[in-house]
């Protein structure tokens, strides 16, 4: 254990709402550790930050991948607008004619 001179900082960024589990929006902690960040030591703040840290990267993943998953599942429907789209026609004789009779 290190000797410390200054208390953790509370990772209180001013945005106070709660996701669908309970842990806030803008630091990621809970409410039992936002109650009790002035009460608990030095050595738990870091280990709740450290927790608020991995619930971040785990809520941007969470989102990057939903994103990704909509951005797939897109289906482009051409406006009624835009000019028609000309394929190119298939030009390759793979067919061997000699067989047929006419």
């Amino acid at each position: 254990m290190q000797l410390e001179f200054f208390d953790v900082p509370s990772p209180c960024i001013g945005i106070c709402q709660l996701n669908d589990k309970g842990q806030c929006l803008g630091c990621y902690r809970t409410r039992i550790e936002r109650q009790t960040w002035t009460n608990i030591n030095s050595d738990e703040k870091q280990k709740v930050i450290k927790r608020c840290i991995q619930r971040k990267k785990r809520f941007e993943n969470k989102v990057i991948t939903k994103v990704k998953i909509e951005e797939e599942s897109k289906v482009v429907q051409p406006s009624l607008l835009d000019p028609p789209v000309k394929k190119a026609l298939d030009t390759s004789t793979d067919f061997d004619f000699d067989d047929f009779e006419l």
